[in-house]
């Protein structure tokens, strides 16, 4: 395989890689016809996101703490499962992208022994040795060849691009949330500015609240909080706004292009509803997955962000959809 640009836990396909036929049936937004079932509504208003404090990556733009003016909205109140992504193919016919390409990126730890031996050197990621190339992984087989998602169908979906996830929202009436939604979303009611929805502490009164790495990444996976790779998405308390799993568990598309200082800047566009840059080449990602760990990636903080290339596809991404008001 291509070498693949380094990124926090989540590796890109290479550029030089010709991108299949989008599908166009979904090309259309429909963002206000979907149901509001299993969604949560969001009181517009003002809001403070971003981050500045110990522990910022500042070369992802986290900051500046800003104020932002967001219209009402809905968000899912959990990531999309395999169940109703399922659904999404059954009704439509949908080929994701991974099946396109024939592969996706799987982490070292999710494949067998036999098949970690089996894997050529071509197979890894340069600075990122722990994802393989896996020919055939895809959202019903995340590991590959031989896996499947049966006793999963209540885990979030993965191996799935944004490409992907758009048109399933398109097809449920929805869209993908900007990043501001997502991050007003998971500061919760009274707009928190702490570290994580439920306070300043990981692990409150020791009790687990999202699912992330426990142990010596990426060696060894004392799965503490009670999963080794996804968790079911209602999986650990819900916050106090009705949300579950906005930090942890897998990473989560958002529908804005990427960049570390576009929303610097004191605009309409930055601080009114804002969607991000009109264009880039990485779509960004919000919330840490059960890949991140202290030591190597603490992403999984309220005002974190990542990015990666729209036909992207790893087995821990997944995403949830906004609908409008």
């Amino acid at each position: 395989m291509s070498e693949a640009k380094k990124g926090c836990c989540a590796p890109q396909r290479s550029q030089d890689r010709q991108s299949p036929v989008l599908d166009l049936r979904f090309s259309e937004p429909p963002a206000s016809l979907g149901s509001t079932q299993g969604m949560i509504h969001v009181e517009g208003g003002r809001f403070r996101i971003g981050y500045e404090g110990p522990g910022a990556w500042v070369a992802d733009g986290e900051g500046p703490v800003r104020e932002i003016i967001l219209d009402s909205y809905w968000l899912d109140q959990t990531a999309v499962t395999n169940a109703q992504f399922a659904e999404f193919v059954a009704a439509t016919g949908y080929v994701t992208e991974s099946e396109k390409f024939g592969w996706a990126y799987v982490f070292i730890g999710q494949l067998s022994n036999s098949k970690q031996r089996k894997l050529r050197e071509s197979h890894s990621v340069q600075g990122l040795q722990w994802w393989y190339a896996i020919d055939g992984a895809q959202w019903r087989k995340p590991e590959g060849a031989g896996s499947n998602i049966k006793k999963r169908m209540d885990h979030p979906v993965v191996s799935v691009s944004w490409n992907d996830a758009l048109a399933y929202a398109h097809w449920a009436g929805k869209r993908l949330p900007t990043e501001a939604e997502w991050e007003v979303a998971a500061r919760g009611i009274d707009n928190v500015q702490t570290m994580y929805p439920w306070g300043t502490e990981l692990e409150p009164g020791g009790k687990h609240r999202c699912n992330v790495w426990q142990g010596n990444f990426p060696e060894n996976n004392s799965e503490a909080d009670g999963y080794a790779w996804t968790a079911p998405v209602t999986a650990y308390r819900k916050y106090d706004n009705g949300f579950y799993n906005l930090l942890g568990n897998v990473w989560e598309w958002c529908a804005d292009w990427f960049h570390p200082t576009w929303h610097a800047s004191e605009s309409e566009a930055t601080r009114i509803n804002p969607k991000g840059p009109n264009s880039g080449d990485s779509r960004v990602m919000k919330g840490g997955s059960f890949l991140c760990h202290e030591s190597y990636c603490n992403r999984y903080r309220l005002g974190a962000r990542t990015a990666n290339t729209p036909d992207s596809a790893t087995t821990n991404l997944g995403f949830r959809c906004a609908r409008d008001a």
